[in-house]
């Protein structure tokens, strides 16, 4: 018994048997075929992320711009042995207006300008002008110890994307308001420009601001007396000097320091992140894989089901071949051919067909499945395990229709 074609109407049963075998197989093959080149390559692309950042402990805080006292927690920050950067970053949304009155929704950034060029990484660091033209570069003169009472500077960086939509130039003014009501806002110079590639602040950020960290409190509300988190901040990047960074004892060591000013925050150093991203991404692989075994269950059992058939439909021809004295594994081998091919031309048409899927998604989804689309990772190794994983399981697949084949008696099959 083979797989063939064949031709005429008597074999066009067994044709519309063979299409489907593939089909099924090919369905089950194409899910784990997405679900692993995407959720590897987001993965990956996170893992690459953390490797190439510009700094290496991050404090972060529950709740909305939870890290308070953020400027004179800086200062203790860099007064550790080893730390080369401290940078508080607080983000809010807030409102643009054009000298032409327009309102745009945009991605504030507050930083302190000299402590912020030192934590971003390779990728980052070239789309930010060296120094920031932000005015004070430490931030303190407008802080003024915690009393904003201090002049500020009112420079403002926009990104390239806002300035080309909204032909913003160097010199102009803009207005930034916590609202959309330019009464309420605040005269800025636009001091410079800055590219935002999705990896620095997500497509969704691609109309972006970076201010002065106390301006940007001050504007919304984030400084100090009565605000709901005094001197607000988000996160804090921490960079440390080079052999301190590629030594895990003594990160451990300053990220330990680093935890004992901040007992109820959370402190972790990238490559503890790192580690727990790569077993979660282990993890995930496994659920995918779980979760794509239903839908290979039934491919393969499907293919049980049409080699059971064609063994029926072959059963004279088998029985003429088992009375001319052909042996019982050339039977059960052409039977588990018959398997292995059907399975390895699902598997094909699977892996092809996944490839489509994701590429359609990273052209024509919407935006937030076409960036995870667009990270795909189609691992040549995997997905041969995967297809091998599939030649492998039609052997059971096969080996049902194979004892039945063998169970068929001559007398009867020769009637």
């Amino acid at each position: 018994m083979t797989v063939g074609w064949g031709r005429g109407r008597s074999l066009r049963h067994s044709r519309l048997q063979v299409v489907l075998a593939i089909a099924a197989i090919g369905t089950a093959v194409a899910l784990p075929v997405v679900l692993l080149s995407v959720g590897g390559g987001v993965s990956a692309h996170e893992l690459s992320s953390l490797q190439n950042a510009g700094y290496q402990i991050v404090v972060s805080a529950a709740g909305v711009h939870g890290i308070e006292h953020a400027h004179n927690y800086t200062d203790q920050i860099l007064s550790i042995p080893g730390v080369t950067a401290a940078s508080p970053v607080l983000s809010v949304t807030i409102d643009a207006f054009t000298p032409t009155g327009s309102a745009t929704p945009v991605l504030a950034e507050g930083v302190i300008p000299d402590q912020f060029t030192p934590t971003l990484g390779p990728t980052e660091s070239g789309i930010f002008p060296v120094p920031l033209p932000l005015g004070d570069p430490t931030d303190s003169v407008h802080f003024a110890n915690g009393t904003y009472s201090g002049p500020a500077t009112y420079d403002v960086l926009v990104s390239s994307p806002y300035a080309q939509a909204h032909h913003v130039s160097l010199g102009e003014k803009i207005v930034l308001s916590p609202v959309d009501n330019v009464s309420l806002g605040t005269s800025y110079d636009v001091t410079g420009t800055f590219g935002v590639p999705p990896t620095v602040l997500g497509p969704t950020g691609a109309f972006a601001v970076l201010v002065p960290l106390s301006d940007l409190q001050t504007m919304t509300g984030f400084a100090g007396g009565s605000a709901p988190v005094p001197d607000a901040a988000d996160t804090i990047q921490v960079g440390v000097t080079g052999s301190v960074a590629t030594d895990p004892a003594a990160l451990d060591h300053v990220r330990a320091e680093v935890q004992a000013l901040f007992p109820y925050y959370g402190v972790s150093s990238l490559t503890q992140e790192a580690e727990q991203l790569q077993s979660a991404s282990g993890v995930l692989t496994g659920f995918y894989l779980a979760l794509s075994s239903v839908g290979l269950a039934v491919g393969l059992l499907f293919l049980a089901l049409v080699l059971l058939r064609r063994v029926e439909a072959d059963q004279r021809s088998i029985g003429i071949r088992r009375a001319l004295g052909l042996p019982g594994q050339r039977i059960a081998a052409g039977v588990l051919t018959d398997g292995v091919v059907l399975a390895g031309a699902g598997s094909v048409v699977g892996v092809v067909g996944g490839y489509v899927i994701v590429e359609s998604l990273a052209t024509w989804a919407t935006s937030t499945v076409q960036e995870a689309a667009k990270l795909a990772v189609f691992d040549p190794v995997l997905l041969a395990e995967l297809v091998l994983g599939v030649l492998g399981l039609s052997l059971l697949a096969g080996a049902v229709a194979t004892r039945r084949a063998l169970r068929i008696e001559i007398t009867e099959a020769l009637r």
